[in-house]
């Protein structure tokens, strides 16, 4: 039965919509009620966002839980969460609030739900703060299946800033325990692929420029290695408004892929924003981390929640993932340390060792 309320301060370190996502996440995983305030406190707008609140509202419906106080703009919200099942849930933002976040918030809890899930995500597939849809599929996906579990993500339709008006379907089956993750053997970079895409009114052009800056840029650090950036005009039925972008994934001789992507803006150039994602990608790689700065704070949840322990090894830590790490020890009691690596290579990088004893959570419905 559920146990006393736990109290979160929503303004504490990253102080945004990030801690919402992990507490709730948990609370619902865990059976535990919650009251989280101080919702997004430092922001310019506090308080809950139409994308924050459609998340909320997901998870409450994964559980049948009880949510009050979730209105836009309100700064504090109490959780109740009920029993996680299966089946078919929609959530939709209904602006170019991230879906990505949406299946970021939902993903850890329908693990663990009764029966398979079908999750309907509605609004930007590709916005500003916050993971490109893309780089959930070439990226994320591939890496968090590791912990032994697949789902299928299936892109509808695009939707870009500022009305969104995208849909993904993922689907998945419950799994009974999750396994731990060893990710600290970067290996080499075996080959860089990517994606430059325009949609709407914009020009084949723009996506040809920010390919071939972004491939220009990377020329120069791997002089040797086929980089195939891919411009794509996306066809008017499956991409809704206007919008541009850039996503390069790094695959590497052990199997780890580290990323770096932009998003085109009024106003700036595209070859601007074709290095801009060659230089993050570069700079990720640089570190020596097997897992890039984009993807360390997002398996911070599901390496609290695995059996046994679980390592990986990134570039400097982010305060998305020290926000995430310092959730999954209050909620969920999981021990987490992070070191300085002590590679012999790694004497003159920034790379941390990030390791969790999990707590083995078991899916009480299988």
């Amino acid at each position: 039965m559920a146990g006393p309320r736990v109290e979160v301060d929503g303004g504490v370190l990253e102080g945004g919509g990030q801690i919402l996502r992990v507490s709730t996440a948990l609370s619902c995983l865990l059976g535990v009620p919650l009251r989280v305030q101080k919702i997004r406190a430092g922001r310019s707008t506090p308080g809950l966002r139409p994308q924050h609140l459609s998340g909320l509202e997901m998870i409450r419906d994964l559980c049948d839980g009880q949510l009050d106080g979730a209105a836009i703009g309100s700064t504090e919200v109490t959780f109740t969460p009920g029993k996680i099942r299966g089946g078919t849930h929609t959530a939709d933002t209904k602006t170019a609030g991230s879906v990505c976040l949406l299946l970021q918030v939902s993903l850890p809890c329908v693990l663990f739900a009764a029966s398979p899930s079908e999750l309907r995500l509605r609004g930007g597939t590709n916005a500003e703060m916050a993971p490109q849809i893309d780089y959930m599929a070439m990226v994320f996906k591939p890496i968090v299946e590791k912990f032994g579990f697949k789902f299928n993500c299936d892109i509808k339709m695009r939707g870009y800033y500022p009305k969104g008006g995208g849909e993904v379907i993922v689907q998945m089956s419950p799994v009974k325990q999750l396994n731990p993750i060893n990710l600290t053997d970067c290996g080499s970079v075996t080959k860089i692929h990517g994606r430059a895409f325009v949609a709407g009114v914009l020009p084949f052009k723009m996506a040809k420029d920010m390919a071939a800056a972004a491939v220009r840029c990377l020329r120069k650090e791997f002089r040797d290695l086929y980089v195939n950036i891919q411009p794509v005009q996306e066809p008017g039925d499956q991409a809704f408004g206007n919008g541009s972008g850039i996503i390069i994934t790094a695959e590497t001789s052990t199997g780890c892929l580290l990323a770096g992507s932009s998003l085109g803006k009024r106003g700036v150039n595209a070859d601007k924003v074709g290095i801009e994602a060659a230089e993050m990608l570069l700079a990720n790689l640089r570190h020596g981390g097997a897992v890039d700065e984009h993807l360390q704070d997002q398996l911070i949840i599901f390496m609290a929640l695995a059996s046994g322990v679980s390592r990986i090894k990134t570039g400097p830590v982010t305060l998305h993932t020290k926000t995430a790490i310092h959730f999954a020890e209050q909620l969920a009691k999981a021990k987490f340390t992070v070191k300085k690596s002590e590679d012999e290579e790694d004497a003159s990088r920034d790379a941390y060792i990030i390791e969790c004893q999990g707590i083995g959570m078991t899916n009480p419905n299988l």
